[in-house]
């Protein structure tokens, strides 16, 4: 089915940007153009994937950064997230794996795959069945299972790990994903997330590692000492197995794209890929 636009110009922080919502079987998928001279050799695009419970939304202050650079971003959600169709109730990663792959159909390029959270798991999955330009893991649910993550919110929510671990969606608290934001504005972010997949909560907790990218895609890992859903052990575990350049911030949490002080860690992705010479 061809893809469909929606909608134009959409308000988000930061102020109005003119960006172009497609469905794409079934699918949500946010892009925004990149005026470039076409003398210089082509970048390729950005897909950015969401962690849980979050939609294609929650990336609009690193899709403006990118565009204004002159990247081509892109950004989905996945099944029965934001305006995507579909049950989320009874999703599973390997449909996650799906979706992202039906949504790199939509560009023009390879990708650079840019994955938050469990979207930094998806991103694995998909880099070692399709070979992509490059891959970017944000605060990003490691290669093996996040036994960490669970004891991470056990110690601060004991009842919050039981719900995991019984089949209900993780709250994502404030103090979850936020280190810097005003509480106001945490709270509006939050209440934007939506209901996750418990089959996908369970996967997250003991998948199985995944293939290494195909073709060698470089990747770059970024940390947050201060987030609280995974620990920045894990995601120095994870670098070490994909020889990954690994960058941690300070005073920042687990949702490096929205917290407070996200233009830093987005100025280290875009360092990354001015370093790594990534072509389309």
């Amino acid at each position: 089915m061809a893809a469909q636009a929606l909608r134009g110009p959409i308000t988000r922080r930061g102020g109005a940007v003119t960006i172009t919502r497609i469905r794409h079987r079934g699918l949500e998928v946010l892009s925004t153009d990149a005026t470039r001279d076409p003398a210089l050799p082509a970048l390729p695009p950005l897909l950015f994937v969401h962690g849980l419970a979050h939609e294609a939304g929650c990336w609009s202050a690193w899709m403006d950064a990118a565009a204004a650079e002159g990247r081509t971003a892109w950004s989905v959600s996945l099944r029965g997230h934001g305006g995507s169709e579909g049950a989320v109730r009874t999703a599973r990663l390997s449909q996650y794996v799906a979706d992202v792959r039906a949504a790199m159909a939509l560009l023009p390029a390879r990708p650079v795959l840019v994955g938050h959270s469990m979207g930094g798991l998806v991103c694995q999955q998909v880099a070692a069945r399709e070979q992509v330009a490059g891959l970017v893991l944000v605060a990003s649910v490691g290669h093996r299972p996040a036994l960490g993550s669970l004891a991470s919110i056990a110690r601060q929510h004991p009842l919050d790990a039981l719900r995991v671990l019984v089949g209900s969606t993780l709250p994502l608290r404030h103090e979850y994903l936020f280190e810097g934001l005003p509480r106001a504005e945490a709270d509006r972010l939050v209440a934007r997330c939506g209901p996750e997949s418990p089959l996908v909560q369970h996967q997250l907790v003991f998948h199985r590692p995944p293939g290494l990218p195909l073709g060698g895609a470089p990747v770059l890992a970024l940390a947050a000492r201060a987030d609280r859903l995974v620990p920045v052990a894990a995601v120095r575990r994870t670098a070490a197995r994909y020889d990954a350049e690994l960058q941690v911030f300070d005073g920042i949490g687990h949702n490096l794209m929205q917290d407070a002080g996200q233009e830093v860690p987005w100025q280290a992705l875009s360092d990354w890929l001015q370093r790594a010479h990534l072509r389309a």
